[in-house]
This record gives C-alpha cells, sequence and structure tokens, in this order.
C-alpha cells in the first residue's frame, strides 16, 4: 500500500515546534480528504475494477476484444496525496490491454503527429494459430483460412473492429468499453450501493458513483500498452494541450512513479512526511504557474538525496523548505531533470526500458530555457509565494 493508517492527518510529535504545528493544523483542515480516507476509498475502486474485469473475462473470453489485464492505480489520489477537495478527487486506473490469441501488438514510433511527448503506435499483426502446444479446434486461423470460411464461422476480427488501418485506436476502444460497462453495471455487486454514470470521454472511461448518501467517487480507466516488460507504458489518454488521432499513444510514467511511492512507503519509517508534503506544497503552489508534475519530480528526487529517516513528522516543515528552496533552484537555472531518464539513483525495484538508464535527462524546464521571459515570469510568481 502505497498509503498506510499510520500516515493519519492528526498525527505530531512531542519534538514538534508549536509554530509548525499550528501552521500543519492550518493547512490540514483545508484538506477534505485525509490519506487513510484516500486508501479506502482506493479499495473500493481496485475492487470494483477487479470486479468489472471478471466480467468484461466472461463475455469476452471467446471474443477477439483486447484481454484486460488487472488495472494499476496510478496518480495523486491512488499514490496518497491529492490536494484536491473531496468533489474533485478522480481515481485513476490504468487498465492494460494484451493481445488476444492470434493477435501480436508491436509498438511503432508514431512520425504522424508532432508531440511533445513521446509518442508511438501500436501496429496490430494477425499470428498464425494452426499450430501451437494446445490448438484451439473451434477457432479457425486468420491467415489460413478464407475470408467466406471466417465470415460464416466466427466474429469480426480485431482489425475490424477496433482498429484504423492496421492501428489499435485508443476512441474505438473507449466506446467499446464505455458501453460495456453502461451494459453491464446491473450484474455488478456495487450496483446495490451505488448507481452509475459514465461520464463523456474520448479516449477513456470515466465513471461517476453516487450513493444514497450523496457521496460521490469518480473513476477514470485509462487504457494501456506495456513496453516489453518494463514499468513504462503507452496511455490512451491525451495531454490537454493536444488531442492527436486515435492511433498515438503516449508514452506515460504513471505506473513506475506509482510503484516508486510504493517502495518509499515500504521504506520510510513510521509517521513519514513525504506525502503530507506533497500536499501542502501542491496547496502552496496553487495559482503559480509552475505544473504539479515539476512538484512531484522535485519530491521524488528529494526522498533518493535525503535519507529516508530524515522524512519523520517532526521533519514535515524543513522538508517542506527543503521541496521549495529546490525548485527555487531549478527555475533559477532553468533545468529540472526528469526523473526516469539517466538517473542512478534509481531504485531497484523499478524496471525500465535499457535506453533510459543510458539516455541524457530529459529536462522539464526547457520551456524556460528557450523563454527567458518565462523564467521571468516564473520566478516572480514563485517569489509571490
Amino acid at each position: 500500500e502505497v498509503e498506510n493508517s499510520r500516515d493519519s492527518e492528526s498525527e505530531e510529535s512531542e519534538e514538534e515546534n508549536p509554530a509548525d504545528t499550528n501552521m500543519i493544523c492550518i493547512f490540514s483542515r483545508r484538506f477534505q480528504l485525509s490519506v487513510p480516507k484516500l486508501a479506502s476509498r482506493r479499495r473500493v475502486v481496485q475492487e470494483l475494477l477487479s470486479d468489472l474485469l471478471q466480467v468484461s473475462h466472461s463475455l469476452f473470453s471467446d471474443s477477439f476484444f483486447p484481454v484486460l489485464e488487472p488495472a494499476i492505480g496510478v496518480g495523486s489520489a491512488c499514490e496518497g496525496w491529492n490536494p484536491h477537495k473531496e468533489e474533485d478527487v478522480v481515481y485513476c486506473m490504468f487498465v492494460p490491454l494484451k493481445p488476444p490469441r492470434g493477435y501480436a501488438f508491436h509498438l511503432e514510433p508514431d512520425t504522424m503527429t508532432d508531440m511533445p511527448q513521446t509518442s508511438m503506435r501500436v501496429r496490430v499483426e494477425l499470428v498464425c494459430t494452426c499450430t501451437g502446444e494446445q490448438p484451439d479446434q473451434k477457432m479457425l486461423c486468420f491467415l489460413h483460412n478464407s475470408v467466406e470460411e471466417l465470415k460464416s464461422n466466427q466474429v469480426a476480427s480485431l482489425l475490424h473492429t477496433l482498429c484504423t488501418g492496421p492501428y489499435l485506436d485508443g476512441e474505438k476502444i473507449a466506446l467499446w468499453f464505455q458501453t460495456f460497462v453502461i451494459s453491464a453495471w446491473s450484474v455488478m455487486p456495487q450496483s446495490h450501493q451505488y448507481s452509475m454514470k459514465v461520464v463523456p470521454s474520448c479516449r477513456s472511461c470515466k465513471m461517476k458513483l453516487m450513493k444514497a448518501s450523496g457521496r460521490t467517487i469518480y473513476v477514470e480507466m485509462v487504457f494501456s500498452v506495456q513496453q516489453g516488460d518494463s514499468d513504462i507504458f503507452l496511455s490512451s489518454q491525451p495531454t490537454e494541450a493536444q488531442i492527436p488521432p486515435g492511433t498515438t499513444w503516449l508514452e506515460s510514467y504513471a505506473v513506475a512513479e506509482a510503484k516508486f511511492f510504493r517502495h518509499v512507503s515500504m521504506q520510510a519509517p513510521p509517521h513519514s512526511c513525504h506525502l503530507k508534503c506533497l500536499r501542502l506544497c501542491a496547496r502552496l503552489l496553487e495559482g503559480s504557474g509552475l505544473s504539479i508534475y515539476a512538484l512531484k519530480t522535485t519530491v521524488m528526487h528529494l526522498l533518493t538525496l535525503i535519507p529516508l529517516s530524515e522524512w519523520q513528522h517532526r521533519y514535515l516543515m524543513m522538508r517542506v523548505d527543503d521541496i521549495m528552496r529546490y525548485l527555487r533552484c531549478c527555475l533559477e537555472e532553468k533545468r529540472l531533470k526528469h526523473f526516469f531518464f539517466g538517473n542512478e539513483d534509481m531504485p531497484e525495484e523499478i524496471s525500465l526500458p535499457p535506453a533510459f538508464q543510458e539516455a541524457q535527462p530529459l529536462n522539464l524546464f526547457q520551456h524556460l530555457a528557450q523563454d527567458p521571459a518565462a523564467q521571468t515570469k516564473a520566478l516572480r510568481e514563485f517569489d509571490k509565494l
């Protein structure tokens, strides 16, 4: 578990400075959801996704739709530090896709779009099913049977349903899964506790769960394809700035980030303050123009630079100060290294493609290096904090 009950909102050490304690209490009152509440609701979401995928497996086991792997919780709500109000919290779950029998996925660089983030396409190729250790007598081979035989004996090919040309289409997958969720909800055990509405989304499946008491939980299922056996995935979710074609999948580090926070949680001392630091700093940075991702990257770097024993709860205000000073230095130098490229301090548990370990670190503040006016503005806004 990324979060656990030992990191509750009421934790205070006898060694804390009274002024620091008062500051912590002021900020804590502004948070709508404590860390344990985030963990509790995340477990509800994980159980829901597990049940939903079980239903999908029973329905689609004999079809040629992608195989849905167990969902992976990502993002601030699942990592345990979401700074938003209760009604704005979204539990994001990556749903990895595997090819069904008779197909293979091949990842190709996407040369059709000009995206700031690494983008790829997922080519769907047919694989011979005539031979093998356990040939399926009921399944006709797409490669070695005639079109007439295929049409009369089995359901439509994946290439004809969820692809555009030979490439997997995130928009078609989202529409397929949204339709499935609406039809399957009545057989879900959660349907007795919650009413459900699918919120319109072109590249993911967003659900709004409502209890009779009025409590609401938002869930977003993002479809993904794993790169090899690493913790780096391609995501169907587009950036806010630019929505690429449905066949464009963007490289995402969200699973590796969630895994990093799980690693820290297991290694950190009781009452570690790293999650609360993230939440406090996210609130401090509101309106500054600095991205939450820059803050998260900063904290990940500091968690590998500062011994975890120095993240006990009584050091909270010192660590918040460290985070803000580190960010200020990065703004001055116009350089903030991406955490997952060329990082020698990467925990062994996190699996990265070889190219990541050998690569030059990407600069998240490259835009500031190219635009002196933007850097001046960012520094001015930061100093107002």
